[in-house]
């Protein structure tokens, strides 16, 4: 059977693999666990492309076919690793950290894409320079960072000093800090391919990555392209722009960017399976496979025939990765008597398992409104956060 090398794990895109008659040989990180049936090699740090490419070389795989990251930190390896090996797909790293490093994407942007004012933050830099640099709020992240964690809004030296704790404190390229956007955030997932977009849908968050890491609720839901027609416009438009500059190469894509009456602000762009549960509302959507088209492009076969036949949406799906209640008893059977799920999984034991943005369950909805399954989402994000309607 064809070996696919996959750097970080997840079960949708596993069962995806095993569809394809592929078997995947993971490289993980702790706390990743993928099942013990499942061939893989431990890493310490699976953004160091030597350590990954001598795990690689360490196992005998003689029917290697490809490779792909299923998340932000693996990207850069999987280019390293294919330059090495001489398989599909990208294999310029350069290109792959303009779509790493949040300093290095916004500077390479053209000049009519407003963004935030970003910069690296050198060793010993001050809050006084920054907040003159950058204004009196801003935000610290990691340069090569991804689902808003170790990001933290800035308006105090005292938050600031607290905002570099998680941080080595040792590399001038280890931080950026950017002005702060205050708007509604959306995303483009899409699949871009030869120079043009080839599909895309729009998202919004009812509760963002940064307020999820926060002890939020994270949640979003697809947009309605006929409710939301210049919105959607502007997205594919900004999405071409920045894609072309940053020399994208065939690639599934997640783009974020802020709205604002002066228009969209560029958030940032990844060239890699969008994160959560967007790969299901995308198909239960639209028909289309995110899984699919990721592994066409990382077996060299494209990704055109891999869209498949998409479908205009009869229902708009959306999805919430349900968190421990806060000081109250709730069990899926308490979600289910309250709201109709397209799919729900809840772990109410007192020892389950916590995922990313404190995950222990996660939740499909939908409905041939979007306003209603805006509405539907927020209550039960309430719900599970307080434990009633």
């Amino acid at each position: 059977m064809p070996t696919m090398i996959v750097i970080g794990y997840r079960g949708d895109l596993d069962q995806a693999l095993q569809r394809h008659g592929i078997d995947p040989h993971y490289i993980v990180q702790a706390p990743a666990s993928p099942p013990r049936s499942r061939r893989f090699t431990w890493v310490a740090d699976m953004e160091n492309a030597q350590e990954i490419f001598r795990a690689v070389l360490s196992v005998d795989i003689d029917d290697m076919v490809g490779v792909l990251s299923v998340h932000e930190m693996g990207v850069f390896g999987a280019t390293y690793l294919r330059q090495q090996l001489n398989l599909p797909g990208n294999a310029d790293s350069r290109t792959a950290l303009h779509f790493r490093d949040k300093y290095l994407q916004k500077s390479m942007l053209p000049p009519q894409v407003r963004r935030a004012r970003c910069r690296h933050v050198p060793v010993g830099t001050s809050f006084t320079e920054l907040a003159d640099d950058l204004g009196e709020v801003f935000v610290v992240k990691p340069a090569t960072g991804a689902g808003a964690l170790r990001t933290n809004v800035v308006r105090t030296p005292e938050e600031y000093a607290q905002a570099l704790t998680p941080f080595t404190g040792q590399s001038d390229v280890e931080i950026v800090a950017e002005s702060f956007v205050d708007a509604p955030e959306v995303y483009l997932d899409g699949v871009w391919e030869k120079g043009d977009l080839r599909w895309s849908s729009m998202s919004g968050y009812h509760t963002s990555p940064l307020r999820a890491v926060q002890g939020g609720v994270l949640s979003a839901y697809v947009l309605d392209r006929r409710r939301h027609s210049v919105l959607f416009d502007e997205m594919e438009t900004l999405a071409g722009q920045a894609l072309t500059s940053l020399n994208a190469p065939d690639c599934v894509f997640h783009m974020e960017a802020f709205t604002a009456e002066e228009g969209l602000t560029f958030g940032e762009c990844a060239i890699r399976l969008p994160g959560a549960l967007s790969p299901q509302v995308n198909q239960l959507t639209y028909g289309v496979d995110l899984f699919d088209v990721e592994i066409s492009l990382a077996l060299g076969e494209g990704a055109t025939r891999a869209l498949g036949d998409r479908r205009t949406p009869e229902r708009f799906h959306g999805y919430i990765l349900l968190r421990r209640s806060n000081g109250c008893d709730v069990t899926q059977s308490d979600f289910e008597r309250n709201f109709l799920f397209d799919e729900i999984v809840y772990d109410s034991s007192p020892d389950a398992p916590v995922g990313p943005y404190g995950r222990v369950g996660q939740a499909v909805v939908s409905d041939p409104d979007e306003l209603k399954l805006r509405k539907t989402i927020e209550d039960i994000v309430r719900f599970n956060e307080v434990g009633y309607t």
